[in-house]
């Protein structure tokens, strides 16, 4: 039976991590990280992801501020809010919630951030930053599952670690992430997507799996090799007659089934899910330093 990767236990020790420092910048009397988040509309899953993001900061003793506008809001509204915490010196960390209302253009939104506060990681500069390898913000899911690979000790260096998805949140980050010349990637890397005719056929060679593709249990064992580490970012939502709220949650793993061959393998719920807001708080402790200190990213 395969290792759980516990998230929930390692996302706790990054937050615990961060508010040790946190608590000894207060002792201080000096300002403490601060972390804006905007929601645009009412979309139920935005808000509690928002919701769980500012209890986070308040946890860990992060200064924390929700903006909301209205479904309807004018994008012009938006861009002049963005500009105001470009400026703030309270807050170090901006974050804009997606997706964004269909009249607004998402990618004018992330452009309008100051790299310097992109805690998300998505502006074009912290992007291309990433590719070429240098230091920069990451985006919070890869992020997290490096956290996990590293803190586990599992080996990147010289493995072979097949993606399943090419997102621009997941997908490619983390691919390019572990392409990296440096500690804790320096792997070779396998992008797959819909247009393989034979996806197995790939699967069946990774030492690593990361699957993000949001298809219910779409990986299953006759895809995995033995001894696979399997890292499932899906959450996907399906019908449970047994399950109080008429659904469960699961990933793009079948959990069951891969569990029996792999030798790690991260749950869903419990495992990338929880890692994506620590790397949040810690890309914006990471903000707080260089833009408070003077100190690189």
């Amino acid at each position: 039976m395969a290792t759980i990767i516990d998230g929930k236990k390692i996302s706790a020790e990054v937050k615990n991590e961060l508010k040790e420092k946190i608590l000894a910048i207060k002792e201080t009397g000096k300002k403490v990280p601060g972390l804006v988040t905007i929601l645009v509309g009412d979309n139920p899953a935005s808000q509690s992801y928002v919701n769980s993001k500012g209890k986070a900061c308040t946890e860990i003793g992060m200064l924390s501020k929700i903006e909301k506008l209205p479904e309807d809001a004018k994008e012009v509204d938006l861009l002049k809010l963005i500009y105001s915490y470009n400026i703030n010196d309270n807050f170090h960390g901006i974050l804009v919630q997606l997706p964004l209302p269909s009249h607004i253009n998402e990618s004018r939104i992330i452009e309008a951030i100051d790299p310097k506060k992109d805690v998300d990681g998505f502006h074009p500069v912290s992007v291309g930053k990433l590719v070429t390898g240098n230091e920069t913000f990451y985006p919070c899911t890869p992020y997290g599952i490096l956290e996990l690979l590293s803190r586990y000790k599992i080996a990147t260096s010289g493995k072979h670690v097949v993606v399943v998805g090419r997102s621009n949140i997941v997908g490619k980050p983390v691919a390019n992430l572990l392409l990296q010349k440096k500690e804790g990637a320096n792997a070779i890397v396998t992008v797959c997507h819909s247009a393989a005719k034979d996806l197995s056929r790939f699967t069946r060679n990774a030492d690593i799996l990361i699957a993000a593709i949001g298809k219910a249990n779409f990986i299953t064992s006759d895809m995995v090799c033995d001894g696979v580490v399997v890292v499932d970012v899906g959450i996907n939502r399906i019908e449970d007659s047994n399950s109080p709220k008429g659904y469960r949650i699961v990933g793009d793993v079948n959990f069951d089934d891969v569990e029996k061959k792999a030798s790690f393998i991260t749950p869903v719920p419990g495992g990338v899910g929880l890692m994506t807001i620590a790397m949040l708080l810690k890309n914006t402790f990471l903000a707080y330093q260089k833009l408070e200190g003077g100190k690189t990213i």
